[in-house]
């Protein structure tokens, strides 16, 4: 009985243990994303002392690459690379890549080859895209050792052929991409970089239902779990795309978007409120931006929290006041609470700022009609008209006509 009471406690005491760690991790990944944030703004002094804070509960490596990438901008190079030599402490290897960019910019050309070569041999080597456009790589480019790395063959024929079709995808060539994929096909068959590149192109050609099915055989990675959402979007299975982003959300891929993305599956699937504590989570990181805005107070339209959507238009009306959508926004949401004054005044605003939008010139129409300003509403109903609206036909059909 004692043996069985002592494994009970052994047993909790190793899910309290792994409920910490998961705990902590969120933590630390939230962190990470309050601190991109926080350096989008320019405010690189509180990103610095928000990870400062989350190495000294949990140090990871992720902490100090972005702690050290900050520092990096800053050019506070030996603080920076102090943080990247900490990373690779905790997690080897994961640090050479931006010690390779500090040495660059400190002009020592030995130790930043010396530490690019390491990364490229490792699990963390990228792409000669990303490579070629670091900026920090400007300054030894034109250097003999630099032109003596990119003599090796860093990227084996596989890798070489992936990123050909993602550049055909990328660029609008799908036949091209279509030829490339059938050739590699035909040399790597049933390996995840085909079935990875099928994928792509499946997508690029609207095949959502094969590129889900070719998606679904592949490693969860981050990559391969990126482009089935996209392919499960593209098929309009939109449940099963928020659960693709949940699971890149849960393993701790520190991108907000995601955020954003989640809340347009939800949307679309009805779940209205969990789309808006998505979106509200993307505003808290990013309280100025434009779109995530528009979307909160079009969600709080369609659930009925007209005075809550006012609250997020007006916000975008008073950040973006040469914004012509930021009107029409609020203005709709005063149309739709019969507010008719208010959304004449809003749509007058955005036909200052484009003057030749005609739904705007009918929903202004509208609501003049709506206060019982037939003469106004005739004048916009024919305007709209006139810049192509047909929908202004039985508007002045009905008012118009004397």
């Amino acid at each position: 009985m004692k043996g069985e009471i002592n494994i009970l406690k052994l047993a909790l005491v190793f899910i309290c243990i792994f409920i910490c760690s998961v705990a902590v991790g969120q933590q630390n990944n939230d962190a990470v994303l309050e601190a991109k944030a926080l350096t989008a703004r320019d405010n690189h002094s509180e990103a610095i002392i928000l990870l400062s804070d989350a190495i000294r509960l949990k140090p990871e490596s992720r902490l100090y690459i972005e702690r050290a990438e900050i520092n990096l901008r800053l050019t506070n190079y030996d603080a920076s690379l102090q943080d990247f030599n900490e990373a690779n402490r905790l997690e080897q290897r994961s640090g050479d890549y931006g010690l390779a960019k500090v040495y660059a910019l400190k002009g020592d050309v030995p130790n930043s080859i010396r530490h690019l070569t390491i990364s490229m041999e490792s699990a963390y080597k990228r792409s000669e895209k990303e490579i070629m456009l670091e900026p920090a790589f400007m300054a030894i480019e034109n250097r003999p050792e630099w032109r003596q790395f990119w003599q090796k063959s860093w990227y084996s024929l596989r890798e070489t052929r992936v990123s050909e079709i993602e550049y055909f995808v990328s660029n609008n060539k799908l036949a091209e991409a279509r030829e490339a994929l059938a050739e590699f096909r035909g040399m790597y068959s049933g390996s995840e970089e085909a079935t990875y590149a099928e994928v792509i192109v499946n997508i690029a050609a609207g095949r959502f239902d094969d590129a889900v099915r070719a998606a679904s055989s592949l490693t969860a990675s981050e990559k391969h779990l990126r482009v089935l959402a996209k392919a499960q979007t593209g098929q309009s299975n939109f449940a099963g795309a928020s659960s693709t982003y949940t699971r890149l959300i849960d393993m701790g891929v520190a991108d907000a978007q995601l955020f954003i993305e989640r809340a347009e599956c939800f949307r679309r699937t009805g779940e209205r409120n969990r789309a808006i504590r998505d979106v509200e989570r993307f505003i808290a990181l990013y309280p100025e931006n434009k779109e995530a805005i528009r979307l909160a107070g079009r969600l709080e339209v369609e659930m009925g929290n007209n005075i809550k959507a006012l609250e997020y238009f007006s916000r975008n009306v008073e950040l973006y006041p040469n914004d012509p959508e930021s009107y029409i926004d609020r203005a709709n949401s005063f149309l739709t609470s019969r507010s008719w004054q208010w959304a004449v005044n809003d749509y007058s605003m955005s036909l200052d700022l484009d003057p030749a939008n005609p739904d705007v010139w009918l929903n202004k129409g509208i609501a003049l009609l709506s206060s019982g300003n037939t003469l106004d509403a005739c004048h916009d109903f024919k305007r709209a008209y006139s810049l192509g609206s047909q929908r202004a036909v039985p508007y002045i059909s009905r008012n118009c006509m004397d």
